[in-house]
């Protein structure tokens, strides 16, 4: 029997314009691709990331459009060998026509198609696929169901009746860019048996001793046996010779000592490589490899102590975690051009940022495995959803088919992966719900009746995919939505998790306030930001000479999809600070210090709620987004380019093994039941401290206060000596008066306070710089001896001033030149350091700061 042959059909691809008679063929740019890409490559489109561009190439996504190849191929042997054409991505309503014969019809974007083409097959093939316009084809299914009470948030409706990426119809961070093309790998598969999945169903131990690991592997053809190896950094774990004639080899190695997959600083991310090998006789006719972890993942829901509800945090080998993160993206809304290489620095981004969790968001795409090898190398946790967002999406039954084969299909492409420790069903589609007032009603488990409502995608979230989870991944959590309550209205904060949009959206709180915000799992929340200059720079069609160079221009405008977006930045920057609108330096600057402090607030004020066993008030909070999919203004902490903003470093710190906090409140008490005038008005701050490591801690804590108009150091005291944090908890350590050198003078509005926590060695372990609030109140001075200076090694700069500086900012144009740290308060007498890597020549950096204008 011959070994399975696989040959990639990724060459002398041309494509041309299907609906119009004088379109010819042209080579593409690459493969896998799409037509954007294509016909930019040809000069055809502008690039639509360019200016407002995004409009002028609206018409790619109402045209028809063909991509051909011809290639030869060896003969399929005589007897029982067959010929298969293995399409792993066709975006997505596709007509695959092989030598004139039409082989295949697509109408799912995620689903991978396998077609049998041993009778179609010649020496020399001429392989045609067409696309039509998904935009068009979901109108005509909006059409054909008018029955269905249709909706959504972002975009437009049509996208619910197509499984295609929904962000492709525009979000309120993308533009409307609907594509089409072979966006994943075609290849030619010829063979007489192969190994048509790999899987191993893992078991770790309570005891964390011992893991059991179920290998199983279907088999097609006669070939009867399979090998199957285990091994770990070279070595060889385990090896046994099964029978496959039954059409499924499986065998259980049990591994005593594992060598487990910890999340990053809770320990290292081994990772055993499994092998099966088909057999026919001795001789090897298939392979498939897949590395997998050893780890024990669990959500916890058990009532806490002392509070309504129930926790809702991940425990992984037996440690509670709590999960600071973000919401995740696709990086690219032309996903064929994202290379590996690009979702390593996205990944390795995150996990340099001390964030633990990722969530790959409903509305994208099942990410491609190079991003999930990059979360099991580095250690990222993640919560992957299934790809339906923001509306009520239909379920008529050829379309529940679809949505059942793309959920088990892609469980199956991912599962072996040990970072994803749960599986969601939606993103926000039971907030429409409740928003739109459809029927949902819990109680009722009758899962046939859910189809006769207007809200028919329950059976989608509650039976077809909790089914496909339930027969696929046993082990790992299946969640119906994110936000979820079982059964409670989706803003309750005692259950589940919960999408908190009440700054920015909704009821526009006061970011200090995040506190009175908290839930469970807070899954979403965020603030918005411009993007670097450089990156405004790299989209304004002149670039820095181009006259739409200011933050209220069209062009800038354009850049930026959030509906409001421009009286929400305003009402958060009049609230907070004091700012201008030019240059724009400046203020892209002041929306970036913005969305830091409302960033770091909400980590700090959540994290705060991590208070121990049975008290796991808060057990993970997830900024939206951490990443953009072209050059735009939106919530993202770091840009398109990978250029982090400044709210990267304040959730960085905030989310360090060992962090301290400040709240400070003000407080007012009438001293009698009428009063207006007798009134005792205290401000206090509030200390703790936060050790998210695993062994517990003694530190001094110290507090020091300056007068920011003068710089003088009012206080300097040791409030608690040898102060115990116990492991992987936040602990309260004081609460004072703000200290002031005279009492009902006013000076709480000027006073700066830090906070430091020193270890028995005298080494400061953690540091934050509390300030009144609003900043704008503040008087704040511009230092004369500011210095930010670059080591005569040029490892680190060492900032200091002679009086407090709020947000000083670090910039270079050069782009080699990274910080490690950014965006850091001065306080006098103190010296910070921050690392810098890339500073091989004398590099310009400049500092930037609050109420240097």
């Amino acid at each position: 029997m011959a070994p399975r042959v696989v040959i990639p059909v990724d060459k002398n691809w041309q494509f041309r314009q299907a609906d119009k008679e004088d379109s010819k063929f042209l080579p593409v740019s690459q493969f896998p691709t799409n037509v954007h890409l294509d016909l930019q490559h040809h000069g055809l489109i502008p690039d639509a990331f360019i200016g407002k561009n995004e409009l002028a190439v609206q018409w790619v996504g109402e045209a028809q459009w063909t991509y051909r190849t011809s290639f030869a191929a060896q003969p399929v042997p005589a007897g029982d060998a067959r010929a298969v054409f293995a399409f792993d991505g066709l975006d997505t309503f596709a007509t695959v026509v092989l030598n004139g014969t039409t082989i295949l019809e697509t109408d799912n974007m995620f689903v991978p198609e396998r077609v049998d083409v041993t009778s179609v097959l010649k020496e020399e093939n001429e392989l045609v696929i067409t696309f039509d316009s998904a935009f068009l084809r979901g109108c005509k299914l909006v059409e054909k169901y008018p029955d269905h009470k249709w909706g959504c948030w972002n975009g437009d409706t049509s996208r619910l009746a197509v499984r295609k990426a929904q962000y492709h119809w525009g979000w309120d961070w993308g533009p409307t860019l609907l594509t089409c093309g072979p966006w994943r790998p075609i290849n030619l598969e010829i063979y007489e048996s192969r190994l048509a999945d790999l899987h191993a169903e893992t078991v770790v131990d309570k005891s964390l001793s011992r893991a059991n690991v179920t290998v199983a592997a279907p088999v097609e053809g006669k070939a009867g046996k399979v090998r199957f190896d285990v091994s770990l950094d070279g070595q060889q774990v385990a090896s046994e010779t099964v029978d496959a004639s039954s059409g499924t080899a499986s065998v259980s190695f049990l591994i005593d000592s594992p060598a487990l997959w910890y999340p990053i600083r809770y320990g290292k991310q081994p990772l055993y490589d499994i092998k099966a090998t088909l057999l026919d006789g001795d001789e090897e006719v298939d392979a498939l490899s897949k590395r997998i972890g050893l780890r024990r993942a669990e959500l916890v829901q058990r009532p806490v102590q002392e509070q309504p509800g129930t926790s809702f945090f991940f425990e992984v080998n037996n440690i509670p975690v709590f999960c600071g993160g973000s919401d995740w993206i696709p990086a690219d809304n032309f996903i064929p051009r994202i290379g590996r290489e690009k979702y390593y620095d996205w990944v390795k981004l995150v996990a340099e940022g001390n964030q633990v969790m990722i969530r790959v968001w409903g509305g994208g795409i099942y990410e491609e495995q190079a991003f999930y090898d990059a979360c099991d190398e580095l250690g990222v946790l993640v919560w992957q959803d299934f790809m339906f967002g923001c509306g009520n999406y239909p379920a008529w039954p050829e379309l529940l088919q679809s949505i059942d084969r793309e959920a088990r299909e892609n469980i199956k492409l991912l599962r072996h992966h040990p970072c994803i420790v749960i599986w969601a069903g939606n993103n926000e589609d039971y907030q429409y719900q409740e928003s739109a007032g459809l029927t949902y009603d819990y109680a009722n488990k009758d899962a046939e009746s859910w189809l006769q409502t207007d809200f028919p995608a329950r059976y989608i979230y509650e039976k077809v995919l909790a089914d496909a989870c339930a027969d696929l991944v046993p082990t790992t959590f299946y969640h119906p939505g994110s936000p979820w309550g079982a059964g409670r209205d989706t803003r309750d904060a005692t259950v589940g998790d919960i999408h908190q949009w009440n700054v920015w959206h909704g009821t526009q709180e006061k970011w200090q306030n995040f506190d009175k915000l908290v839930g469970r799992f807070v899954s979403e929340f965020g603030m918005q930001a411009f993007p670097s200059v450089k990156t405004i720079d790299a989209y304004l069609p002149r670039g820095r000479d181009d006259p739409d160079r200011y933050p209220q221009s069209s062009t800038v405008d354009f850049h930026n999809k959030a509906e409001g977006h421009e009286r929400r930045i305003a009402l958060y920057l009049v609230e907070n600070m004091r700012y201008a609108p030019d240059p724009l330096e400046h203020f892209v600057y002041s929306t970036q210090l913005m969305q830091a402090e409302c960033l770091a607030s909400a980590y700090r004020l959540w994290k705060r709620e991590w208070r121990g066993p049975g008290r796991e008030y808060c057990g993970g909070a997830l900024v939206w987004q951490i990443n953009d999919c072209w050059p735009v203004t939106s919530w993202s902490i770091a840009d398109y380019y990978l250029r982090p903003k400044l709210a990267y470093f304040t959730v960085k710190r905030e989310m360090a093994p060992l962090s301290i906090g400040i709240a400070r409140r003000t407080h007012r008490h009438p001293r009698d039941k009428y009063t207006r005038v007798n009134i005792d008005v205290t401000t206090q701050i509030e200390v703790w401290g936060s050790n998210l490591t695993l062994e517990d801690v003694t530190a001094d804590c110290v507090l020091k206060a300056w007068d920011v108009e003068t710089g003088e150091e009012t206080f300097s005291q040791t409030v608690a000596t040898a102060k115990l944090l116990p492991e992987n908890r936040s602990t309260e350590i004081a609460a004072l008066d703000v200290p002031v050198r005279k009492q009902d003078a006013g000076e709480e509005g000027r006073t700066v306070v830090a906070a430091y926590l020193v270890d028995k060695d005298g080494r400061q372990v953690a540091r934050y710089v509390n300030w009144p609030e609003p900043l704008k109140y503040v008087h704040l001075q511009k230092p004369k001896a500011l210095k930010a200076q670059l080591t005569a090694d040029r490892t680190a700069v060492e900032i200091s001033a002679e009086v407090p500086v709020k947000g000083v900012a670090l910039e270079c144009e050069d782009d080699n030149v990274k910080f490690a740290d950014n965006l850091v308060d001065i306080v006098p007498g103190e010296v910070v350091s921050i690392p810098v890597v890339g500073a091989t020549a004398e590099p310009k950096i400049e500092t930037r700061y609050l109420g240097m204008l």
